[in-house]
């Protein structure tokens, strides 16, 4: 090459002399400690931030007593923290924090291994809903297992009682064995692995449609995650009505004979169509719905944030 062809020649930007990542998914030389810590960021500001919309669901779910207008969030909110404390709505937050940032830890990088398996780098970034969706599943069964035991507790613990996490574990523990952790893991599956499924379907769909370039954009991502978390939510809230009944049935707080002796999702289902009818199946939808929706944005924003940073170190 001569010298005049030399200097012809344009001089590459640094970004050009990077290579190219695919934004989808943290790169192939990420450690698994980012995907954990990704997911793991992810779980803790989901769960958190709407807490208390969730205490109000498990309420309603449980069939414990709450007053006329029950299904005006607000109202119910301000009467709780006026009869209970400022802080009742956030009794047991402290399980959902040791919980969910295991679990999500595990979730999101599961997902990213089977995502990596599934997918062939070639199609990385073309359209593959099934595929997404089968890791989803695969991310929430191995991520339900370990969150399960402190989603029993946290829904005792909204269920007015002053107890701690630990005190609670160790009185289920000692009064039903440690079969009433998991009692709702079945159901759980069944409400969760769809969830999930759908979850991971529409959110990426919807990020192909919104952002094809791939590039880092909190307010398309916030934006995906509340399309998909709000029509996932309202989807399974009828195995969430049944999961809750399992969850809280040797609570105290439980009144309805049918409900204190609801050991199986038959007899759940059953208490719930023989108390409220069809409906029982829809209780909590609003809040669930209300609360699913930012949260599944905060989550997905989360983890989106934590991989642009994460890729960028």
């Amino acid at each position: 090459m001569s010298l005049q062809e030399i200097a012809s020649t344009p001089t590459p930007t640094p970004a050009q002399l990077l290579p190219e990542v695919d934004y989808e998914a943290l790169p192939d030389s990420a450690p698994l400690s980012h995907q954990l810590l990704a997911g793991a960021f992810a779980g803790i500001m989901e769960h958190c931030v709407l807490y208390p919309i969730d205490a109000i669901k498990t309420r309603i779910q449980s069939a414990t007593a709450l007053k006329a207008g029950s299904d005006n969030l607000v109202a119910q909110i301000a009467r709780i923290s006026t009869a209970e404390g400022s802080l009742a709505l956030w009794r047991g937050v402290q399980s959902v924090i040791l919980g969910a940032g295991p679990a999500h830890a595990v979730y999101f990088a599961t997902y990213e291994y089977a995502k990596e398996k599934l997918i062939a780098p070639g199609d990385i970034n073309s359209h593959q809903p099934l595929r997404t969706a089968a890791a989803g599943a695969m991310a929430t069964i191995a991520a339900d297992a370990l969150m399960n035991p402190f989603d029993t507790i946290k829904q005792r613990i909204q269920l007015n009682t002053s107890s701690s996490v630990w005190q609670l574990a160790r009185d289920i523990y000692v009064a039903e064995g440690p079969r009433a952790f998991y009692l709702s893991y079945p159901t759980t599956l069944a409400m969760n692995v769809p969830f999930a499924a759908c979850n991971f379907m529409i959110y990426e769909s919807a990020t192909k449609f919104l952002n094809p370039t791939n590039e880092y954009n909190p307010l398309v991502h916030c934006l995906c995650g509340g399309i998909s978390g709000a029509a996932c939510a309202a989807i399974t809230t009828p195995l969430d009505c049944v999961k809750t009944v399992l969850q809280v049935k040797g609570s105290s707080s439980v009144e309805l004979a049918a409900m204190r002796n609801a050991d199986t999702f038959a007899k759940a289902s059953a208490a719930l169509y023989q108390t409220y009818g069809a409906r029982g199946f829809w209780r909590g939808l609003k809040p669930r719905v209300v609360a699913n929706m930012p949260a599944t944005a905060i989550s997905w924003t989360a983890y989106e944030c934590a991989k642009h940073f994460l890729i960028k170190k």
